[in-house]
Parts: C-alpha cells; sequence; structure tokens
C-alpha cells in the first residue's frame, strides 16, 4: 500500500505531544480509522481537520473521547439542519417571489 497519503500515528503523538493511546481510542469509538501498514499506524491525510478539532477540544477544553464523540454528533446535526434550513428559504422565496 503506497503510504504517501498518510501520516504516521507517532508523528502526530510528537506533533500534538500526545499518547498513542489517544488516538486508539479516537479508532476504538470510531471517530478516526487507522490503517495499519507493515507494523505501522497510518490516517489518512484528509482526515486531519477533524483530528485537530478533537485534539484541541481534548488538550484545550478538558473533553474527554465519549464527549469528543457527542460534540461530533451535535455538530453534524447542527449542519444538516442549517442545510435544511437554507434548502426551505429558497424554496420559499420561490413561492414568495
Amino acid at each position: 500500500m503506497n503510504t504517501e497519503n498518510f501520516i504516521p500515528i507517532n508523528t502526530l503523538c510528537q506533533h500534538y505531544k500526545l499518547e498513542i493511546s489517544f488516538f486508539n481510542n479516537l479508532n476504538e469509538n470510531d471517530l478516526i480509522e487507522i490503517q495499519l501498514v507493515d507494523n505501522i499506524q497510518y490516517v489518512h491525510k484528509d482526515s486531519i481537520y477533524e483530528i485537530e478539532k478533537m485534539v484541541r477540544m481534548h488538550k484545550e477544553l478538558d473533553v474527554n473521547i465519549e464527549g469528543i464523540d457527542i460534540v461530533l454528533n451535535l455538530l453534524q446535526k447542527i449542519d444538516a439542519l442549517q442545510t435544511e434550513l437554507h434548502n426551505v428559504r429558497n424554496r420559499l422565496l420561490l413561492y414568495e417571489n
């Protein structure tokens, strides 16, 4: 497997100053997907934005893994509701004009 689009977990641990168990717990709770290649754990570079949010919640707000899961689910629901509201407003504008 080509690992050029992947980042080793050890690199993330050093960068964010976190233990590897944090990332393993995120993986166990299906918050990130860890790929194992030649006994090295990797995450895809496209998931860095979400990982950054989770790390900030954990470090700056002292939120545990379960709390991070809840917050992310609520944020997804808010995004879905905002999209739905936007679509409803657009349809309403069609009827008003």
